[in-house]
């Protein structure tokens, strides 16, 4: 059975990730860069420029400027489609998937560690808003 996590919580998660992957010597990622590469990572595929700029509602150079960082530091490459060669797909490498599996991990420490703080008391203002 799942179980509802309280959006502080998740934010609270979200930064600490960020802090971490901030912090360590690697990659420092733009939201939009990071969020093509969970794309790419974490949707099925073949992925294509176009199907990129579609699902996460941006322009093609957005996605492209994304993807030439992204191939700059090796955690995307393009190709050309050999079944239609105007159409480039967006393939996963072996330092992309290691660095995947590094932020799974610092997130999963971030949860562990929000899991272990006790939640703020609700002053009697949120707590009545609450109700209302």
């Amino acid at each position: 059975m799942a179980t509802q996590t309280n959006p502080d919580v998740l934010v609270g998660i979200l930064r600490d990730t960020v802090v971490a992957l901030v912090r360590r010597d690697g990659p420092d990622l733009s939201a939009r860069q990071l969020g093509v590469f969970l794309t790419v990572y974490l949707t099925d595929g073949p992925h294509t420029v176009r199907g990129l700029a579609a699902e996460l509602n941006v322009s093609k150079p957005a996605i492209t400027r994304a993807l030439d960082r992204l191939g700059e530091l090796d955690l995307a490459r393009r190709k050309v489609d050999p079944m239609d060669r105007r159409s480039v797909l967006v393939q996963r490498t072996l330092k992309g998937a290691a660095f995947l599996r590094d932020m799974r991990n610092i997130m999963a420490q971030a949860e562990q560690t929000a899991a272990e703080v006790p939640a703020p008391a609700e002053t009697g203002t949120e707590a009545s808003r609450k109700a209302g």
